[in-house]
């Protein structure tokens, strides 16, 4: 059994589900285990970790218990700012597979534009013409970050993973991606849960006309721009909720509505000087160029 979902292609031709999960803030032994193993019975096979989240290695044990060969998930991992560099992000690269317990990843991105991400490419391009890598991408990048890479990469970028959510469309970063065959994928698709986005009353109209939720409107609202996401949680009955968005269509006029909620406002971090960092106390500055 796998969700019912639909695949976008990268410009490889690779095919990557459209609907992923997402294990960022999940760390927690018992919680973790309780959601990945739900989230596989319901039939999610594309899953998004990163180093830096710290449970690469429960991911992979997971995935391993649940004896469903390794080709039918689609794993992605990030190296982390600390890693960038050519030999660093070949070493932490061997060290997420060993964690995963695998041979190859099925994506690997670059989690921020910080220092040396130049170098962290060519590793990357590398480890991609080797085959250990289907589809390499950037995550966190804006347009200045996505322009240097191009001009001095053998291999543009294939996908950018970005804060994106009705507040926060990014539709001049969007449009960007289209132009350039650069896959477009949301972290924050609900705007981390926030509670006055998952009660606005435009929402909560759209989400009764077609008895749903206001948080699979939205969900559904991504897919529609062609958007792939990655839906965190750890709550069994929204991991199933998360999964039924493929039964109903938004209008263009309720597109619209929704495109029309545009604030402005991130929920979590800004790529560029000084970020809210999830792993400190207070700010951390990670000097993106």
């Amino acid at each position: 059994m796998t969700v019912e979902t639909k695949v976008v292609e990268a410009v490889n031709g690779v095919k990557i589900p459209q609907l992923g999960f997402g294990v960022y803030k999940i760390k927690k032994k018992e919680e973790f285990e309780t959601a990945i193993n739900e989230a596989i019975r319901i039939g999610f096979r594309h899953f998004d970790t990163a180093k830096i989240y710290g449970n690469e290695k429960a991911l992979g044990t997971a995935i391993e218990k649940s004896q469903i060969p390794r080709d039918q998930f689609f794993i992605t991992s990030k190296v982390w700012n600390t890693d960038h560099g050519y030999e660093a992000t070949k070493k932490a690269f061997e060290q997420t597979c060993k964690k995963l317990n695998v041979k190859y990843l099925d994506m690997y991105l670059i989690h921020f534009a910080s220092p040396h991400y130049l170098e962290t490419w060519k590793a990357m391009e590398e480890l991609y013409m080797e085959g250990r890598i289907k589809v390499i991408g950037v995550a966190n990048f804006e347009i200045k970050h996505l322009e240097k890479l191009m001009k001095q990469s053998r291999i543009p970028p294939m996908i950018n993973q970005v804060e994106t959510h009705p507040e926060f469309p990014q539709n001049e970063l969007h449009d960007y991606h289209k132009n350039h065959h650069i896959l477009h994928e949301a972290w924050g698709p609900l705007g981390q849960g926030n509670k006055a986005l998952l009660e606005h009353p435009v929402l909560k109209i759209i989400a009764h006309e077609h008895q749903k939720t206001v948080a699979q409107v939205i969900l559904r609202w991504h897919l529609q721009r062609g958007i792939i996401i990655i839906p965190k949680s750890s709550n069994l009955k929204r991991i199933k909720e998360n999964s039924e968005i493929f039964d109903f269509t938004l209008t263009s006029e309720e597109m619209e509505k929704i495109n029309q909620l545009n604030t402005g406002r991130r929920y979590s971090i800004n790529p560029t000087g000084y970020i809210v960092n999830p792993f400190y106390n207070g700010l951390m500055k990670i000097f993106i160029k």
